[in-house]
C-alpha cells in the first residue's frame, strides 16, 4: 500500500507538468485551430530563464515569474511573426513549428551554453512528510497543488468571465464574435501568450523536479503533450488534465512494475483510445 501511494504521487506529479504544458496546447488549438509543434520549445525556454533568473537572484518565485514573462514575450512574438500568416492551413503550421522548435532549441545553446544546468528545488520545499509509513515528498506535492491550481483558475476564467465567454464563442464561430465588435486577433495572441506561459511555467517546475535541464527536454515533453491532448480530446481543457493523469500515472507505474514498458506505455494508451473513442476522452471545446 505504501509503495502504491509512493507511485501516485510521482505519477500525479508528473501528470501535472505535463498538464501545464498541454494546457496551453489545448487552449491554442481550441480557439485558434494551430497545430503548434513548437510548444516544447516554450517549456525548455521557460526551464531555462527561469533556472537563470533563480540563480541570478537566490528566489525561487521570481525565478517562476521570469519563466511566465520569458513565455508571454516569446508568445507574443511568435504568435505575431509566425503564427498570425499561417492561419488556417495546418501543414504549412506543421511545417513551420517544426523548424521554430529546433530554432528554439538551438538558440537555448547559443544564450544559456550547450551544458546541461542543475537545478535544486529550495530549502523549503526539499524533503519529504511522513503519513504512517508512506513518504510524501514536499516538492511534488507542491507541484500538484500548482497544477490544480492553474486547472481551477483557468477554468473559472473560460466559464465565469467576459473574456471566457469570447473565447468559448471564439471556438464555436470566429466570424459572429469579430461582427460583434470584439478583436478576434487581439483574442487570439493573448490566447496563444497565456498558452505559452502555462507551458513555460511547466519548464520551469520541471527543473527542479528532474534536477537538470538541456535544451532537447522541449521536444521530448513536446510529444508527451501532443499524447495527452490526443487522449483527453483536441480543444478540451478538463480532458487534457485527465488525460495528463493518466499519462503520468502509468507511466510511474509502468517505469516500476515493467520498466521496458514505460516508454512505449504512452502510445499504447493513446492507440486504444483512438481505436474505441477517436474523438478523445471529452468531446471537442475549450471547457
Amino acid at each position: 500500500m505504501d509503495l502504491f501511494f509512493s507511485l501516485t504521487v510521482n505519477g500525479l506529479a508528473t501528470g501535472m507538468l505535463i498538464f501545464l504544458l498541454a494546457a496551453g496546447l489545448t487552449l491554442i488549438f481550441g480557439l485558434m485551430d494551430v497545430l503548434n509543434f513548437a510548444h516544447g520549445g516554450l517549456f525548455v525556454w521557460g526551464a531555462f530563464s527561469g533556472v537563470w533568473v533563480y540563480d541570478l537572484t537566490g528566489s525561487f518565485w521570481l525565478g517562476i515569474v521570469g519563466a511566465i514573462i520569458t513565455g508571454l514575450i516569446l508568445g507574443a512574438i511568435i504568435e505575431y511573426l509566425i503564427i498570425r500568416p499561417v492561419y488556417g492551413n495546418h501543414v504549412q503550421q506543421i511545417l513551420i513549428t517544426l523548424g521554430l522548435m529546433l530554432v528554439l532549441s538551438e538558440l537555448i545553446k547559443v544564450v544559456f551554453g550547450p551544458d546541461q544546468k542543475a537545478a535544486t528545488a529550495p530549502e523549503y520545499l526539499q524533503g519529504s512528510f511522513m503519513v504512517g509509513d508512506v513518504i510524501l515528498i514536499k516538492y511534488r506535492l507542491f507541484i500538484i497543488l500548482v497544477g490544480f491550481i492553474v486547472f481551477g483558475v483557468t477554468s473559472l476564467i473560460l466559464k465565469r468571465t467576459r473574456i471566457g465567454l469570447i473565447v468559448r464563442a471564439g471556438v464555436m464561430n470566429k466570424e459572429m464574435v469579430q461582427t460583434l465588435g470584439v478583436n478576434i486577433r487581439l483574442v487570439f495572441m493573448l490566447v496563444f501568450m497565456v498558452g505559452a506561459a502555462m507551458a513555460a511555467l511547466g519548464g520551469m517546475l520541471m527543473a527542479p523536479y528532474s534536477g537538470v535541464i538541456y535544451a532537447e527536454m522541449g521536444l521530448e515533453f513536446g510529444i508527451l503533450a501532443f499524447i495527452v491532448v490526443v487522449i483527453g480530446g483536441m480543444g478540451s481543457f478538463s480532458g487534457s488534465l485527465l488525460a495528463a493523469i493518466l499519462v503520468g500515472l502509468a507511466q510511474a507505474y509502468m517505469a516500476y512494475y515493467v520498466p521496458a514498458l514505460s516508454l512505449a506505455v504512452n502510445m499504447l494508451l493513446m492507440t486504444v483510445v483512438l481505436i474505441f473513442r477517436p474523438q478523445g476522452l471529452f468531446r471537442v471545446g475549450v471547457k
